[in-house]
């Protein structure tokens, strides 16, 4: 397994914590080894670190109450949405408390007017996205799992329409959330902007548990685009669907999304979903906007296409072929595990600045082959950002470590050239070793943050911030 280093414990408190909380929350608070386990996995490689115990709150005020018992004993408090997260994120290296959010699913105010909507974190986009497609408005960010809007605000998710709409930081108007001590704030107002005192929204975005838990989020809609097309073409190499990716984006087509699949992407998914795509690497796109307008930048991208070797060129505005592509997009992970039945894959992410991608994907896609490891690679490319997956056997401790040292090696080559450790799936256990080297002398302002928001270092502990 990953790494995932224990913390210390503060058993007698976690005692008096658990005890109090069952009085409090009776069958809603349990402590069975299965459910305990399960709160402590994700879709990650990192060892399982399982809570004490976790609390299924309904209100926010059950919320604070859980919060303020840890905080008078010192236990740990770790927030769960869905569990899709990569990083090793609700994992509990010193015990405590799971706080599962999936009670808190209510939609609370749809604003269709002010193209905005008031939710409780354990909503799930899909479930969002339902729920308003009747008033003609939809929510943009698309992680691809169905994860919890709690979940995606902590990490600062985004996704494969990022390169349109932004990432959640970009559209988030406001939190409700319950800090270290178990207050209850409001960080802002519905108002589209504000300049008054300092950004509590987007310091909370991001934090990833660590500085307090979320329990309401206020979220920009968009209205339901006149037309939608999707386009894919083919390419004789990484280097050149890259080329064309990056062309695109400079020549300002507002494309919605942008996905790279590699050969080996293109086979999975093919293997998977049943699909006969070329296995060469290829770009999905979508385009949104009026008839006329997604038509005219399909052709722009075809004619981009064409300059740098594009085949197979191919746009449509069928819905049905639209999702079938999406869906098989969006079942990479699953369908990566079919080039090596039994293996794990190990997702890892990393961005740089646009014009610097080809060169990132091409070494990353190389140096993998050098190792010896086979791992596929995805993209948001139009914001720069790419995923690779080595496929390894988690027992074999040679190649966990050839995938330790990849990921490494991947990291420092992006903050090399001016890029992240991480694009979206954020730090978490995984990553948070790559900070020194990438945010340099911020890192001492952060950890003073930490310190004076959770002086006991309850919330969420052993992430982000390195020892």
């Amino acid at each position: 397994m990953g790494r995932a280093e224990p913390l210390a414990r503060n058993e007698a408190g976690i005692a008096t914590a658990v005890a109090s909380l069952k009085q409090l929350f009776e069958d809603r608070l349990q402590t069975g080894r299965s459910i305990r386990e399960q709160h402590g996995h994700t879709t990650t490689w990192l060892e399982n670190q399982p809570p004490d115990a976790v609390a299924f709150p309904e209100t926010t005020e059950e919320v604070a109450e859980i919060v303020r018992i840890c905080a008078a004993h010192k236990v740990p408090v770790i927030a769960f949405g869905v569990g899709s997260s990569l990083e090793g994120h609700v994992n509990a290296p010193a015990g405590g408390i799971s706080v599962d959010f999936s009670r808190m699913n209510r939609i609370l105010a749809v604003h269709p007017e002010d193209l905005d909507v008031v939710v409780q974190p354990g909503v799930t986009r899909e479930d969002l996205n339902v729920h308003l497609r009747d008033k003609g408005l939809f929510f943009p960010i698309d992680p691809g799992a169905n994860a919890s809007l709690g979940g995606m605000a902590a990490t600062r998710a985004s996704g494969t329409n990022a390169v349109r709409y932004g990432t959640m930081k970009d559209n988030i108007l406001a939190l409700e959330a319950v800090m270290p001590d178990g207050t209850i704030i409001r960080t802002a107002q519905r108002a589209k902007k504000t300049s008054a005192g300092y950004d509590l929204t987007r310091l909370l975005v991001g934090s990833e548990g660590t500085l307090g838990l979320i329990t309401e989020i206020t979220l920009r809609l968009q209205g339901i685009p006149e037309a939608i097309s999707a386009a894919r073409c083919s390419f004789p190499s990484l280097d050149a669907a890259c080329q064309a990716a990056m062309m695109t984006i400079q020549y300002g087509i507002p494309v919605a999304r942008m996905e790279l699949m590699d050969r080996l992407a293109v086979r999975a998914v093919n293997l998977h979903s049943k699909l006969d795509l070329h296995e060469e690497p290829l770009l999905l796109l979508e385009f949104h906007g009026s008839d006329a307008g997604v038509a005219e930048q399909a052709e722009s991208f075809g004619a981009i296409s064409e300059d740098v070797g594009g085949s197979g060129f191919e746009w449509t505005t069928s819905t049905e072929e639209r999702n079938r592509l999406w869906k098989a997009r969006h079942d990479f992970y699953w369908a990566s595990l079919e080039l090596r039945p039994g293996s794990t894959a190990v997702a890892t992410d990393a961005c740089v600045p646009i014009s610097r991608l080809a060169e990132c994907v091409t070494r990353a896609a190389a140096k993998a082959e050098e190792l010896g490891i086979l791992s596929p690679v995805v993209g948001h490319v139009g914001d720069g950002n790419f995923h690779m997956s080595p496929l390894i056997d988690r027992d074999d401790p040679v190649q966990l470590e050839k995938a330790e040292a990849y990921i490494d090696w991947l990291a420092n080559l992006a903050i090399s050239m001016d890029g992240t450790c991480t694009g979206e799936h954020g730090v978490g256990q995984g990553k948070k070793s790559f900070l020194t080297t990438e945010i340099g002398a911020a890192l001492p302002y952060m950890k003073a943050i930490k310190a004076a928001l959770d002086p006991d270092n309850i919330m969420n502990p052993g992430k982000v911030l390195p020892d």
